[in-house]
């Protein structure tokens, strides 16, 4: 089979244009011995043009034998097929169960070749929430989603999966095998305890541990997937199926998942690894080394031909590692601020060049790329952006029931904007401001908390320097109070639980329900102050009305663009607007 190298789906969303609504997403992975708490933690922005922000529930159910359940692709909505129903599936609160499995994405591409197949009932999404439903721990998850491929086709490109339960973290590069095949090809990688690790965009997983049916095993031992000393799982037929399609040539010890099915090329690093980059970077030291390769200075100690055999001599040189050792344990806050994250004190901060306008906006709107003369130039894709349908950081805790463990604190829109929530995952109704059905892309709803945040954020785009301030201290201060208050809350449950279990998920869902209530009115009264004190251009305060007066005007304070940015507008206009002689 001829290779195309326009290979990598995500290089043609992104370099060429051609697809604007493309997914563009970040994950974190924290494992248990990593964190502060002892918990395991994964986080996922949904990053799309065209996703609404909703939190998606899947009661718990028992179902006949023979039922089937349809199945929708989840970024268009088209009907892919019917796949048979498990007898019990599991309570889901967005991105994890009740037994505190979670399961994030980030979208890679991979070789455009493996992109499609025809007559495939499993998109990446259904994938996720399918799963969700029927796993019980993390390597329960892994083998039901390698069996529905199996079963019942792949219709999606390259996908990487973060999967956590209380007590191990995953990651796991799957890719499509084409058309005229049937299924994935795949591997997972359990995380290091005491490690954390990510992925954006880009598949990351490169040579991993050939079964020995101890630490690693393939898809035909996976019998043997819940014993603790297996470390990698991976499809039996993964090496393979690269050389019978001419992939790949080379020992099988020297295989590269990432290298053979999605090589990094400029857009993987610079718009992808850099993100993942930025997170290492904030809990460890020496990641200086891999800057030239994030901003997509790619190193191969040889260069591969087109059409050719990738070979271990073509792979990428100068790349990340999978996993690193924070120096310090990382905080469920900590992760939340690590989804805000703009290249901040890098010299790719978008704040502060002649794009980010008088009021140093971090943000750039799509294109991704752009040309003058001919030329192409690019923008920075940082991890928070403008585009973020929800994102999330999950909690699972061993030490608490699973009723009362999984937590996972969710939010809308912007995650440098958003105030995440914490939604026990044992909850059996949605918050109204959140559900979905109240609201979509193109409807408009008043009690919808997607269209209020997004309301104060694009107010905030405006002004950014001086909004955005007043946004992170009401959203920090918030956080850091929930964050606070959750011991409170879990030992409330435990004591219930230790009675009626039913009573303690009736608290829990009552409690996530009110914290979402407040955080939707917090956010419809900021918006109403934020828009009357910097509307048209000024910044309006009250001033006490004295005695003697029936009102008073407020203060108005016009502090103009700022120095810097008037020097670069008499570069560009020289004396065009020079005052000459008086004025008034």
């Amino acid at each position: 089979m001829k290779r195309n190298f326009l290979n990598i789906a995500f290089m043609v969303i992104m370099i060429t244009g051609t697809i604007n609504s493309a997914w563009a997403c970040t994950n974190y992975l924290i494992t248990k011995g990593a964190s502060v708490d002892g918990s395991t933690m994964i986080s996922y922005a949904a990053d799309s043009h065209v996703l609404y922000g909703d939190l998606y529930h899947w009661p718990a159910g028992t179902w006949d034998e023979g039922t089937m359940m349809d199945i929708y692709e989840w970024d268009t909505g088209k009907y892919l097929g019917q796949i048979a129903q498990a007898t019990e599936t599991y309570n889901v609160v967005g991105n994890m169960n009740e037994h505190q499995v979670a399961i994030g994405e980030t979208t890679y591409g991979g070789l455009s070749e493996l992109g499609s197949q025809e007559g495939a009932i499993m998109d990446y999404g259904s994938l996720i929430y399918v799963t969700l439903q029927r796993a019980k721990s993390a390597r329960d998850a892994i083998r039901i989603m390698a069996e529905l491929v199996e079963e019942y086709g792949y219709a999606s490109s390259g996908e990487s999966f973060s999967i956590a339960d209380k007590d191990e973290v995953w990651i796991m590069d799957l890719i499509g095998k084409g058309e005229g095949e049937k299924g994935a090809v795949w591997v997972a990688l359990l995380i290091p305890d005491g490690y954390v690790s990510g992925h954006a965009n880009q598949a990351r997983i490169t040579t991993f541990p050939l079964n020995d049916n101890k630490s690693a095993i393939s898809s035909k031992n996976m019998e043997d997937v819940h014993n603790k000393g297996v470390t990698c799982v991976y499809a039996d037929d993964v090496i393979s199926f690269a050389k019978d399609k001419g992939l790949y040539k080379g020992k099988d010890k020297d295989f590269s998942f990432s290298d053979v099915y999605a090589p990094v090329d400029f857009g993987g690093a610079r718009f992808c690894e850099i993100r993942v980059w930025s997170m290492f970077n904030k809990v460890t030291d020496g990641m200086d080394q891999y800057w030239d390769y994030v901003k997509g200075d790619i190193e191969h100690p040889k260069a591969h031909e087109e059409g050719q055999p990738m070979t271990p001599k073509n792979y990428a040189s100068n790349r990340m590692p999978l996993w690193v050792k924070p120096n310090e344990k990382v905080s469920v806050h900590d992760m939340m601020n690590f989804m805000r994250d703009h290249l901040e004190n890098t010299e790719l901060d978008m704040s502060k060049d002649a794009g980010a306008g008088p009021y140093g906006v971090p943000y750039r709107w799509r294109p991704l790329t752009w040309k003058v003369d001919d030329v192409a130039y690019c923008n920075e894709r940082a991890t928070a952006t403008q585009q973020t349908g929800f994102s999330f950081v999950t909690q699972s805790r061993n030490w608490l029931a699973d009723e009362i463990g999984g937590i996972i604190w969710w939010g809308v829109d912007d995650a440098s904007g958003t105030v995440y929530m914490p939604m026990y995952a044992s909850m059996t109704t949605i918050p109204h401001n959140f559900a979905t059905g109240n609201g979509s892309m193109m409807e408009w709803s008043e009690t919808s908390g997607f269209w209020v945040f997004n309301q104060v954020q694009n107010l905030a785009y405006t002004r950014y320097s001086d909004i955005h301030p007043e946004i992170e201290a009401i959203q920090q201060k918030l956080e850091k109070e929930f964050i606070a208050f959750t011991p409170a809350i879990d030992a409330a449950a435990e004591k219930l639980l230790a009675t009626n279990k039913e009573m303690a998920v009736v608290f829990l869902t009552e409690y996530s329900n009110s914290v979402a209530e407040r955080v939707f009115k917090t956010w419809k009264n900021l918006y109403a102050h934020l828009f009357v004190k910097y509307m048209d251009g000024n910044i309006k305060t009250d001033k006490e009305v004295p005695e003697g007066y029936k009102y008073v005007t407020p203060e108005v304070k016009q502090p103009g663009y700022g120095e810097d940015f008037y020097r670069k507008i008499i570069e560009e206009t020289g004396d065009q607007f020079k005052v000459k002689g008086a004025a008034h």
